[in-house]
């Protein structure tokens, strides 16, 4: 088990760095929006981190704030959100496209914003289908705010230990992301099966040693 995480890690830590590097260095006039993803054998977690640079800021508080306020409030960011989810195609194998539902959202002040150093923080999640044992893709295509963004998709290490990781295949602006993953025997039948094995061992050592009195 430790080696197939050490092996998740390896593989996803590339492309770790090179999110890391890319999101730091968007330009002003660029829309960044970064997502990751974590699979497990029954759901689907996404979290959207979109940080806008000072020169496209004030369109997006424009269109988040729909009572001209100047305060974005929890309801316009939360209305923004399930705008900017519906934008998102998630999809698992030859599925139907997942309905993702917001699991949270955070949009900072509007001097933050437009100072470029603000982000908004979308987290949401879908159930699946229980996967079978063997392998499995997820298909993500972002096509929020197409004109001005830049794209950043990664794949999390898998929490659940029966899910891992294997290959990730990104498009050339990383709107979108094939994330290649193999569901694993669950560990509670892994540890029934390791019982029985353990009883059946037990059993045979007693029925020897049975016969050898006998004898």
């Amino acid at each position: 088990m430790r080696a197939r995480k050490r092996a998740a890690w390896a593989l996803l830590a590339t492309t770790a760095v090179a999110f890391g590097a890319r999101a730091s260095a968007h330009r002003l006039d660029e829309f960044l929006q970064a997502a990751r993803i974590a699979v497990e054998r029954d759901r689907v977690r996404l979290e959207m981190t979109l940080t806008p640079g000072m020169a496209v800021a004030d369109d997006l508080v424009r269109e988040i704030d729909a009572d001209r306020n100047g305060v974005l409030s929890q309801e316009e960011g939360q209305l923004y959100a399930g705008r900017v989810l519906s934008a998102l195609t998630l999809r698992v194998d030859d599925s139907l496209p997942l309905q993702m539902q917001l699991a949270g959202s955070s949009v900072p002040a509007v001097a933050v914003l437009r100072a470029g150093d603000g982000a908004i923080i979308i987290r949401s999640e879908a159930l699946v289908r229980r996967l079978p044992v063997g392998p499995h893709r997820l298909f993500f295509y972002n096509m929020n705010a197409a004109g001005n963004s830049v794209y950043l998709a990664n794949a999390l290490v898998p929490d659940d230990e029966d899910v891992g990781v294997t290959g990730q295949q990104h498009a050339g602006d990383q709107s979108q992301l094939t994330i290649e993953f193999v569901v694993r025997e669950t560990s509670a039948f892994r540890g029934h099966w390791g019982w029985i094995g353990l009883a059946g061992a037990f059993m045979l050592a007693v029925s020897l040693t049975r016969r050898r009195s006998i004898a």
